[in-house]
């Protein structure tokens, strides 16, 4: 057969071949467009939308239980959120030493709970000469209500030289974005005293073990409280630079500076008291936590 008789052989072959491609896809098109398929897809998106986002129906199982309610006895699964855990922090324990005058302070956080929900205590305060000048003492439960952040609710207590004083706190805290981490707490107490305190603090990696950590306190007061040397609105500002060597990350000892000043009434009241409001302290202490 030469080439010419094979292609005219071949033509009618080719044009079969074309004429029953044409009528698959013309069948598979017909099958697409039926509104039986139409409604079907239509139904398995609305299922996904329901899947991915919305309220959860009121059969919905919860998602930390087991399958079907089972019980794996001895060996049954705990994950970490379902476990409680401790901590007890001491942020501070130093000697500051301004004008002479040698002082020692105090600053503590301990937790115990679990991820979501835990008892936390603050502790912080100042000690000259043997004798308690100024604690703020709290004792809260925080919930997580976002990833790195808590919000905190409980008591708060200050002692010291003075009357002691109560308070209502409510406040947040977290790790803010650049890893700064912040407290913000609002008080409220006895006679309408109101009050807000505000943290922030910074930790500044120069090697594996030498940390710079910058911080930054301010107090508020929504009215005088003269017994306590406290005036209304911005009463203290303290900002402090410390510089830890971590012999381990549990125990690092410090040293640094910290300016200390007070504002309107609270000025007032302290420059009366034969105090200076405004002061410089190089502080030597020591981090630890457990």
């Amino acid at each position: 057969m030469t080439g010419r008789d094979a292609r005219a052989g071949g033509a009618p072959r080719a044009r079969a071949g074309r004429r029953t491609g044409v009528i698959t896809l013309a069948l598979i098109a017909a099958v697409f467009a039926s509104p039986a398929l139409q409604a079907q897809d239509a139904g398995m998106d609305m299922e996904m939308g329901r899947m991915q986002g919305g309220s959860p129906p009121p059969d919905a199982r919860d998602p930390h239980a087991y399958s079907g309610g089972q019980d794996f006895g001895p060996m049954k699964l705990e994950l970490a959120d379902s476990q409680s855990f401790g901590l007890f922090r001491l942020e501070n324990l130093e000697a500051s030493s301004a004008d002479g005058d040698t002082e020692m302070a105090y600053d503590l956080e301990a937790w115990y709970g679990r991820t979501y929900h835990r008892a936390v205590l603050k502790a912080e305060g100042d000690v000259d000469g043997g004798e308690l000048v100024e604690a703020r003492t709290e004792l809260l439960w925080g919930r997580a209500f976002a990833a790195y952040w808590d919000t905190q609710l409980g008591v708060r207590v200050d002692s010291g030289e003075g009357p002691s004083r109560e308070w209502l706190a409510f406040g947040i805290e977290g790790l803010a974005p650049y890893w700064f981490e912040v407290e913000a707490t609002g008080y409220l107490g006895e006679s309408g005293r109101s009050a807000l305190r505000l943290d922030a603090s910074y930790e500044l990696l120069l090697t594996q073990r030498l940390v710079l950590q910058p911080r930054v306190e301010a107090n508020f007061y929504g009215r005088s409280d003269p017994e306590r040397g406290l005036g209304s609105g911005l009463s203290e500002v303290s900002a402090a630079l410390r510089l830890r060597y971590e012999i381990r990350r549990e125990l690092a000892p410090y040293f640094g500076v910290e300016w200390v000043g007070k504002y309107g009434d609270s000025k007032e009241f302290t420059r009366a008291a034969g105090d200076d409001p405004r002061e410089t302290r190089v502080v030597v202490g020591l981090r630890a936590w457990f």
